[in-house]
């Protein structure tokens, strides 16, 4: 059987459990051998997060622990420069072969944002791209990114083909949770509990993370 591996890439600043219900819903649905959680170290479209690439990292492997279908990679945290998907998913063929099936997840408004990533044309050469829609989404996609869906749209999830090529879509009713909140939470001295897992908490309570600066 060929092996079928999830990708989910952020800055995670700090994960959530919005990003872990993703995460192992996605896993669950499709029988994925493993969904790998890919923390930019350098983000190249935003600002440079408020903590640091170590500590992101840390938080994230603290949230997947003790869940077996969810991995932990810090290839971005490899490289000197900014963290590009495309170069991503390059070594990531290195390291994994050719024959893999690659499954790259997307919310819809970064799907619809493609057209600006660099060397974007080239992601489908060495994955499927699963969008994840939510009710709530209204934006349109760009007519150059209406044409590649068009020719290459899988309409079951279940049915990709081959290790890389297609773009497919899965349904999801997001928790209403949301970094920036998360952030704002802190800073303003609000309790976060329930919102991030207990050892991510301790984690940033431990280390004074997000707190307002004088």
């Amino acid at each position: 059987m060929v092996r079928r591996i999830g990708l989910f890439g952020g800055t995670f600043d700090p994960i959530h459990i919005g990003h872990l219900r993703s995460a192992l819903e996605v896993a669950e649905l499709l029988g994925l051998d493993e969904l790998r959680l890919i923390p930019g170290a350098r983000p190249p479209h935003r600002g440079e997060p408020q903590v640091s690439a170590r500590q992101r990292l840390a938080m994230v492997e603290l949230a997947v622990k003790d869940v077996e279908c969810l991995k932990v990679d810090d290839i971005e945290f490899r490289r000197e420069r900014p963290s590009y998907t495309i170069e991503t998913l390059e070594a990531l063929r290195d390291e994994l072969g050719p024959d893999v099936q690659l499954l790259l997840m997307l919310g819809w408004d970064a799907f619809c944002g493609l057209p600006g990533w660099h060397r974007w044309k080239e992601l489908l050469e060495l994955c499927h791209i699963l969008v994840l829609q939510r009710p709530d989404a209204d934006s349109e996609p760009p007519q150059v990114l209406c044409d590649l869906i068009a020719a290459r749209t899988q309409a079951d999830p279940h049915d990709l083909a081959g290790p890389a090529g297609q773009i497919t879509y899965i349904w999801q009713t997001p928790l209403a949770v949301s970094a920036t909140q998360i952030r704002g939470l802190i800073a303003a001295g609000k309790s976060v509990r329930f919102l991030v897992p207990d050892a991510v908490l301790a984690y940033i309570e431990r280390y004074g993370l997000y707190r307002a600066t004088t």
